[in-house]
């Protein structure tokens, strides 16, 4: 008796990232409206054809619809939740195509992370958690089975998974800034964990409604310290991008710069409504505080704009201070301080709304739930200067 083959119709997010990871050619069909498309759509380090029919032209003309769509490789549908791509790959098929449906849509693509540990750091375990469709990037560190993390996201599961898959405990929680574009992760697992969360007490302000922070913190401050495992972290305050804004040096070799120095371009000054005033202060933090520290030093920023232009061939994001300077001229070798200023005020990308109810939520004056969450942190993150984008 012969088997029926079984044509797969559904692909999943991490098969998906994969399928661009490896630079195979394949085609993504995307039919949600037009303003969600140029709002935010899926991208990655390699290229590959996109083509965008909204998915009521597929039912107001089927025929003309599918002519559009380019034949010879295999199609991945999306929409927002995969309820309009299922229709659309199931049209597809019926007319021959190889078309399977992104399982989940933009929704499920938006929560999915990629795990990678950076081989190139040896004297402790440098794990990069990258949530890919965002561009946000958090960090577990671990030397002799405590591991601390850095800049989390309010995914939670991702960061207790890992230390159970890797074998490590996770003794303190470490927030660069009170972040604007996500929710953060920390205090929620601090609490499940009983372990410190910290942060510097200037972000405990909401900087737009100057209320303070409901949350439980430690302190953070200019050259904080804290013993984990056989390694070091040492805390720089670097204002600017946030007037608590910090970053971290692991073993005096390792730079996490959470939303400062980016592998592409530089942190923006005016999330706090104050860029006028905050971007003096965001110079001197760089140019007297990180950009004097070695050349060799590896920098792990808190966010990518880019995949094509920043992700390496291992799938992950970082480089040393010396590369990010040569290749950012305007940012890292600016003439002067008033050059530096004047550049990165008419340079400045559009301020999202949403970012003035993230910073509350982090601060614990706003408790979202679950479709709230999802709705602020829609899109990628714009903390960078608009010449990342």
């Amino acid at each position: 008796m012969m088997m029926a083959t079984l044509t797969k119709t559904t692909i999943s997010v991490a098969e998906l990232d994969e399928m661009i990871e490896r630079g195979e050619s394949f085609l993504l069909l995307d039919v949600r409206n037009q303003d969600e498309f140029e709002r935010w759509k899926i991208e990655g380090r390699n290229p590959f054809e996109t083509v965008h029919i909204p998915y009521f032209q597929f039912i107001e003309d089927e025929d003309k619809s599918v002519s559009r769509v380019p034949k010879g490789k295999q199609v991945v549908v999306v929409c927002a939740k995969s309820g309009s791509s299922e229709y659309v790959a199931d049209v597809l098929r019926q007319r021959g195509y190889d078309a399977v449906n992104l399982e989940g849509g933009m929704i499920a693509w938006g929560n999915y992370y990629r795990v990678r540990r950076i081989e190139a750091v040896k004297d402790v375990a440098l794990y990069q958690i990258i949530r890919v469709a965002r561009g946000d990037l958090a960090y577990a560190v671990v030397s002799n089975g405590e591991g601390i993390l850095i800049d989390p996201t309010r995914h939670t599961e991702q960061y207790t998974n890992l230390a159970e898959r890797e074998g490590f405990k996770i003794v303190a929680i470490f927030d660069t800034h009170a972040h604007a574009d996500h929710i953060s992760g920390g205090p929620k697992l601090a609490q499940e964990l009983n372990i410190p969360y910290f942060m510097h007490p200037y972000d405990a302000i909401h900087p737009i409604d100057m209320l303070p922070a409901t949350i439980e913190y430690e302190y953070l401050k200019d050259n904080f310290t804290f013993q984990f495992g056989n390694a070091t972290l040492k805390g720089i305050h670097i204002p600017g991008h946030t007037l608590g804004n910090m970053a971290f040096l692991v073993n005096d070799r390792y730079l996490f710069t959470g939303d400062s120095i980016f592998i592409v371009s530089v942190a923006r000054p005016d999330l706090g409504g104050r860029g006028q005033e905050w971007a003096p202060i965001h110079y001197e933090s760089l140019y007297k505080k990180l950009l004097v520290l070695p050349d060799e030093t590896l920098v792990f920023p808190a966010h990518f704009a880019t995949a094509s232009r920043e992700g390496r061939p291992d799938g992950t994001f970082y480089d040393t201070l010396g590369n990010i300077k040569r290749n950012n001229p305007r940012e890292y070798q600016s003439p002067s301080k008033e050059a530096f200023i004047e550049f990165m005020l008419s340079t400045l990308p559009v301020f999202p709304p949403q970012y003035v109810d993230i910073k509350r939520v982090n601060a614990g004056l706003l408790v979202p739930d679950e479709e709230k969450a999802q709705e602020l942190e829609l899109g990628k993150n714009v903390c960078a200067l608009a010449d990342a984008y």
